[in-house]
């Protein structure tokens, strides 16, 4: 039972610090910020690319796709606000095997208290 809740929650497998995750994307990972457009142009990493939860449920590794991601790229790290989303989304991209998908612990609240770059997207 508890396997099975951890399963649907997204918990269970990698998960790192914000500071990690910027060591890794210097390294060629991408990082993915699967919130809302509305949270995403509110406050987001520079680096980030933007693929909300809910087409990566509907679409899988498709929408990852999507982002035409360097072909070098094997590892993505996946943050939200908080990490929820985040697991969530590396769990229903677990069966593509072609990535590693790294959720970031503590999603951007733990990225801003860190005191990693921010930035708000203006829109015209």
């Amino acid at each position: 039972m508890i396997s099975l809740l951890k399963a649907m929650l997204g918990m269970g497998g990698e998960s790192i610090g914000p500071r990690e995750a910027v060591q890794r994307m210097n390294a060629g990972a991408v990082l993915v910020d699967v919130r809302e457009p509305l949270e995403f142009d509110a406050g987001h990493a520079p680096q980030a690319k933007t693929l909300p939860l809910g087409r990566i449920s509907a679409q899988g590794a498709v929408a990852i796709d999507a982002l035409h991601l360097p072909q070098e790229c094997c590892e993505v790290l996946l943050i939200c606000q908080s990490g929820m989303r985040s697991r969530m989304a590396r769990n229903a991209l677990r069966s593509d095997s072609r990535r590693r998908y790294v959720n970031v612990t503590g999603g951007m609240a733990a990225w801003m208290a860190a005191g990693l770059p921010c930035r708000a997207r203006t829109r015209s």
